[in-house]
């Protein structure tokens, strides 16, 4: 017999005391050094690891990588590590193949074969059916389904290495992700970001009608992955890069644009949930960056901005979760 970790009954016999903490992590590629940059501030603000205090934490693309790490005990600096040895590499290979073969290599190394019974705490990896067009959430317990119980398997069963890859198949950049469910189902995903590069909306959802919990009951964290000013092409090569450039620019755009739609749905329909939102807009010409960013100085940047975002909102997120 199937045993299912149930997250809810777990929640109200250690602690049902409120809040309900909620971590959300938007999608963004190589950007993921800021989240990071965020979360160590975090970490450090609690003195724990980030699973031990948020009851449930969503991601999509790179931050569905980081999610399921956070999910399964690991530090933000194990996770930073993880990131600088694998995401440059990744970043810099030209072609959609050995970009994918390279991320397939980054979840195997990290994951290897746990599924999303192994967690620590509730969670959510977001990636997008593409043939009908519709998102699919891995998530790791029967409390967070929104129907079709009967049927439910953590994350369908699926790997979490092959849901995280799911949801960082940028398409064309990368080629979709074929899985097959607990349930004999073959579906092909392309990255969470085209449904919901900010799943926040998806995790309140989770809380409020799965969980049934009173919306004054959340504190809910959102972390993006900053605003950055577009690079500029390289003299050299100039009509591929020029040609290749504006490919990535229309991706990233259409990134952001789901990005702030998201989040302005969110302030529209839970207005009265508590929330933080950190992703700063960076305009300074050094600054420029976008998703396929492979040099670790900037990178290492983009990190330094992240602990400076975190400290605008220091006050209220000591407020939220210590």
């Amino acid at each position: 017999m199937l045993l299912i970790y149930d997250f809810a009954a777990a929640m109200s016999e250690k602690d049902k005391s409120k809040p309900y903490r909620i971590l959300s992590l938007d999608g963004g590629g190589a950007k993921g050094f800021y989240s990071l940059g965020v979360l160590a501030e975090i970490e450090g603000l609690i003195g724990c690891r980030l699973h031990e205090r948020f009851d449930l934490v969503f991601g999509t693309s790179t931050g569905a990588i980081i999610a399921a790490m956070i999910a399964l005990g690991m530090s933000v600096d194990e996770i930073h590590a993880k990131y600088k040895e694998y995401v440059p590499d990744i970043m810099r290979l030209k072609t959609p193949a050995q970009k994918t073969a390279k991320v397939a290599e980054l979840a195997q190394a990290v994951f290897g074969d746990k599924k999303f019974d192994d967690v620590k705490t509730a969670i959510g990896v977001v990636a997008t059916k593409w043939v009908i067009e519709r998102p699919m959430i891995f998530k790791g317990s029967i409390a967070q389904a929104h129907g079709r119980k009967g049927t439910f398997l953590p994350g369908f069963g699926v790997t979490i290495a092959d849901a995280v890859q799911a949801s960082c198949s940028a398409f064309p950049f990368f080629e979709p992700k074929m899985v097959t469910t607990g349930g004999g189902d073959e579906i092909k995903l392309v990255d969470g970001g085209y449904c919901a590069n900010n799943p926040t909306l998806y995790a309140i959802a989770d809380a409020t009608h799965a969980l049934k919990l009173e919306h004054k009951d959340l504190r809910v964290v959102s972390v993006g992955v900053g605003v950055y000013p577009q690079p500029k092409v390289s003299v050299f090569n100039k009509m591929y890069w020029a040609k290749y450039l504006l490919s990535v620019q229309l991706l990233q755009k259409t990134l952001e644009i789901n990005t702030q739609s998201m989040d302005q749905l969110r302030v529209i329909l839970f207005k009265d949930v508590p929330t933080v939102r950190i992703s700063d807009t960076f305009e300074q010409p050094e600054m420029a960056a976008d998703l396929f960013e492979h040099n670790l100085m900037k990178l290492n940047i983009l990190r330094q901005r992240g602990r400076e975002s975190f400290a605008k909102h220091e006050a209220t997120l000591k407020e939220f979760l210590v």
